[in-house]
């Protein structure tokens, strides 16, 4: 863990400098990936089933490559009441998040007569990566299948790494309306969605986390088929003033922490008291997470703490544009409207990350590794599409006819200007 202080001469470049640094894996999987893309391309199902040996050490066939309907049912039904009441809690609130966000079509008539507009349609099928290795994530299943579910997609093709499926994630890949499950993770999960194998057909759009080979895949299908975005790892800035509970803010930073040991947790504070406080109870409560050990390298490797004035505190947030960040003090929206970078803001000391990730009904797939510059979370706009309308009568083609006629010639481009000139009798 570092510890910045505004007040030192060389903060600036220091603070800089750390943001900076590269959490992610390196590049040399991309051949392998490479490789693994390829042979899906050409030998479809085989080589699944090969990688599947091959990586995950499990022997499938295509007799039970796909989840049934009856595994899905039994699956579900042993998920405890309890888990089952809140993912149907967090599916029904983030449909309803979802759902406002739909945009409306629109048609008019402009000052030339010409009819004008853009339609919304949603995507036919969309393929859902859902992680099965550090856990168990029905979350991921019900922020990625949900918000396509409330778009009108009608195939959700999800795939998993092959294994003991969880009862909770089937639960939720259920109630969030997937209509279809594969065993196969991993570059060769993304290959089947986006080049199609054997009985997976190909879909026209991948969503969802994973590893280093999964985003690699990932940015190599892309073109294909459509991507999300290309997920690095965890990450959180906590701005709190000295009146909050050591306790309350060290459990948040842990909370990203805990996802992967090259996650980034980060407390900025105007109060050095409280700042050693929160570190005191990290120390403390590291001993008690059964993910200690990612937390604390977490932790370790990639926290911070940095003491400066509140007023301050935006501008460092833009600097980092991170997933998520929380303002834990009274009236925090004073510092939370200047932020121009960020995933997601949680407002207030009793509005923890840890609710957008399960409950609050905003999406939990958010950008990473400061995309936040420049991207949004998922959203209902990932899964729907914009169609522009044209329609000219003899009369607005008269007026806009010359003008086409014009700016083809001066680009050399004689077909385009002869398309509307004939249409003008020229």
């Amino acid at each position: 863990m570092r510890r910045f202080s505004f007040t030192d001469p060389g903060f600036e470049a220091a603070f800089a400098a750390f943001i900076d640094e590269r959490r992610e894996t390196p590049e040399e999987v991309d051949a392998a990936v490479r490789d693994v893309l390829a042979a899906v391309r050409a030998e479809g199902m085989e080589a699944l089933l090969r990688f599947a040996r091959q990586f995950d050490k499990v022997e499938i066939d295509e007799s039970n490559i796909r989840v049934s309907a009856e595994e899905i049912e039994e699956g579900a039904a042993q998920c405890p009441a309890q888990v089952r009441e809140a993912i149907a809690f967090a599916a029904a609130r983030i449909g309803a998040y979802h759902a406002r966000q739909r945009p409306a079509d629109q048609a008019f008539t402009d000052e030339a007569g010409v009819e004008l507009g853009w339609r919304w349609t949603a995507l036919e099928a969309v393929g859902i990566y859902v992680p099965g290795g550090r856990a168990a994530y029905p979350s991921t299943v019900l922020m990625n299948a949900v918000p396509a579910r409330v778009a009108g997609v009608e195939r959700i093709a999800m795939v998993t790494p092959p294994g003991r499926l969880q009862p909770a994630v089937l639960a939720a890949a259920k109630e969030a309306g997937v209509t279809e499950i594969w065993r196969v993770g991993g570059a060769q999960a993304v290959a089947a969605l986006a080049y199609g194998a054997g009985p997976i057909k190909p879909v026209d759009k991948i969503v969802g986390p994973g590893n280093a080979y999964v985003t690699a895949a990932k940015r190599r299908v892309y073109g294909t088929v459509g991507i999300d975005a290309l997920a690095g790892p965890s990450e959180i800035v906590v701005v709190a003033d000295g009146a909050n509970r050591a306790d309350w803010i060290a459990a948040d930073l842990l909370s990203q922490a805990e996802h992967d040991p090259a996650a980034q947790s980060i407390l900025i504070t105007d109060d050095d008291a409280f700042a050693a406080a929160v570190e005191a109870q990290v120390q403390e409560q590291l001993a008690t997470l059964t993910t200690g050990e990612d937390a604390a390298a977490s932790w370790r490797d990639h926290g911070a703490v940095v003491i400066a004035p509140l007023d301050e505190a935006p501008r460092l947030v833009d600097l980092i544009a991170p997933e998520h960040v929380e303002f834990a003090m009274e009236n925090p929206e004073r510092l939370s409207d200047r932020v121009r970078h960020a995933g997601a803001i949680f407002l207030g000391r009793v509005t923890p990350e840890a609710i957008g990730d399960y409950v609050a009904g905003s999406n939990h797939v958010l950008p990473t590794s400061r995309a936040a510059r420049f991207s949004s979370g998922l959203s209902l706009y990932d899964f729907i599409k914009r169609t522009s309308i044209v329609k000219c009568d003899a009369a607005s083609f008269a007026v806009l006819g010359p003008h086409t006629v014009a700016l083809a010639e001066s680009e050399g481009l004689p077909a385009h200007a002869r398309s509307a000139a004939i249409r003008l009798g020229q």
